[in-house]
């Protein structure tokens, strides 16, 4: 089983989501090969998964408008399944589908979490879903168009920076002061997690040894879970943490609480 990369910090700081792609511009058969082996070789929690389409029919985003935008001639896509009896499901959806996506980011190709706005009844067709198991989110994968449309930098802040709130509107507990450098990396890394129009639905409690993500029930709910974007956070966290040669584990909690990561 694949463990998480460290690679794929670096790609924290560059991926923004996109929606024009390269209409003649292939995915070379070793980047396909790599995002292959990240979507079947890393799945930590049971109950979720992620498939990788590279040869996708011609209609998977033809309606792929409203709050997404207009996505346009992606080559390939990421399918995130999870299984609706699983009570974590939504939070280690969000995990394991953010290490698809940082692992695309790291190959230079362009994605976007996308849901409802998409043919759910195309993926369908090329993917078994099993009694229990539920189609939460696709993203188009695919090299993006150099110039980026307006209806792009509209939705993403411009395209130059992550619109984010600063670490005081987001973190609790123990003051910036005394913050453990692995600490201070991981909610740096998770406070630039992306999550359904940039809601940023989660909060962070900072201890001595330990992180604990909680959610946010006030906003819009845009019909995904908070929790899943929850589940974004969490990767970043343990990928800002890594970064400062910090390992741990996740326990999982009770709402409002979402995990708590605690350092070895």
């Amino acid at each position: 089983m694949l463990e998480i990369q460290p690679y794929w910090y670096p790609a924290i700081n560059v991926r923004r989501s996109r929606r024009q792609y390269q209409k003649d511009r292939p995915i070379a058969a070793e980047a396909r090969q790599r995002l292959h082996e990240v979507c079947s070789g890393f799945r930590p929690f049971n109950g979720v998964r992620v498939e990788f389409i590279d040869e996708p029919p011609d209609d998977i985003f033809a309606n792929a408008l409203g709050f997404y935008g207009n996505i346009k001639n992606a080559p390939a896509f990421l399918a995130f399944i999870g299984d609706t009896s699983n009570p974590n499901m939504q939070e280690k959806m969000g995990y394991t589908g953010e290490a698809a996506i940082l692992g695309a980011t790291s190959l230079d190709l362009g994605t976007c979490w996308v849901a409802l706005t998409y043919n759910t009844r195309a993926v369908k067709s090329i993917i078994k879903l099993e009694k229990t198991e539920k189609l939460i989110c696709v993203s188009p994968v695919g090299h993006t168009t150099e110039k980026w449309s307006f209806e792009e930098k509209v939705l993403t802040g411009f395209g130059s920076n992550h619109q984010r709130k600063p670490l005081t509107a987001m973190v609790s507990g123990l003051p910036q002061s005394s913050w453990p450098a692995w600490a201070r990396s991981a909610v740096e890394a998770a406070r630039l997690a992306p999550s359904a129009m940039n809601r940023q639905p989660w909060g962070f409690l900072v201890e001595e040894h330990s992180i604990t993500v909680y959610v946010k029930d006030r906003g819009p709910e845009f019909n995904v879970a908070r929790r899943l974007d929850c589940g974004i956070a969490m990767l970043h966290i343990e990928l800002g943490a890594l970064n400062r040669g910090a390992t741990g584990n996740w326990d999982f909690l009770t709402h409002p609480q979402v995990a708590r990561f605690s350092v070895k």
